[in-house]
């Protein structure tokens, strides 16, 4: 009998990138709704994540949290889903999901919250500027198809996702580049789905 898979989220969290990479991998799972300052905070979650966010997932007796790392873990975890890398796109792959996971992440914050890195402090933070981080995303998405190389992977999902809500949000430029990206990916049936379910979670919850 497989290990069941819960899945720990909330529609207005970065929960919906989970959701998309389970609907992708095509296996059944769970879905747990948790509150925020609520159930999230409870003794029972923080015993899955001690930070008391989401998204997290429980597969049988191993629990996986951070976006990036579960996206990494399904696609793997799942191989016959196609969404882990060949050999030929490991390098692109692992470079561009923690890319975003690190400085993209940390920049994008920065600017939401108004903070600039002063020029003469660059060096001090990971991601340098804000404009390093732009231009080197671009490059990711323009450099070929899907960023680990001609078919969509686990990557994408998780890469994707940061440039669909960053240029919803303002925290990243709606480049051209970013835009034929997203097209291409969005218009995944998977995706279709997840944001489906998650838009729905969302009316409920209101």
């Amino acid at each position: 009998m497989a290990d069941e898979l819960v899945f720990y989220t909330n529609p207005m969290s970065r929960g919906r990138i989970a959701r998309w990479m389970l609907e992708e991998t095509g296996v059944p799972y769970k879905t747990e709704i948790m509150t925020f300052g609520g159930t999230m905070k409870a003794p029972e979650y923080l015993a899955v994540n001690p930070m008391g966010k989401v998204p997290a997932i429980r597969h049988g007796k191993t629990i996986v949290t951070e976006c990036a790392a579960i996206c990494a873990y399904l696609a793997e975890t799942f191989p016959e889903a196609g969404l882990a890398p060949t050999s030929d796109e490991r390098g692109s792959y692992y470079r561009w999901m923690f890319f975003t996971a690190g400085p993209l992440e940390a920049a994008a914050t920065n600017k939401a919250l108004g903070f600039e890195t002063p020029p003469d402090k660059a060096r001090m933070a990971g991601y340098g500027s804000f404009a390093d981080v732009m231009n080197a995303l671009e490059g990711a998405v323009s450099a070929t198809p899907y960023v680990a190389g001609n078919r969509f992977t686990g990557a994408d999902v998780y890469v994707g996702s940061h440039i669909g809500w960053g240029m919803s949000t303002g925290t990243l430029e709606k480049r051209p580049a970013f835009l034929n990206y997203l097209g291409r990916i969005s218009d995944r049936p998977a995706y279709k789905r997840a944001t489906a379910i998650d838009d729905e979670a969302m009316k409920a919850a209101q």
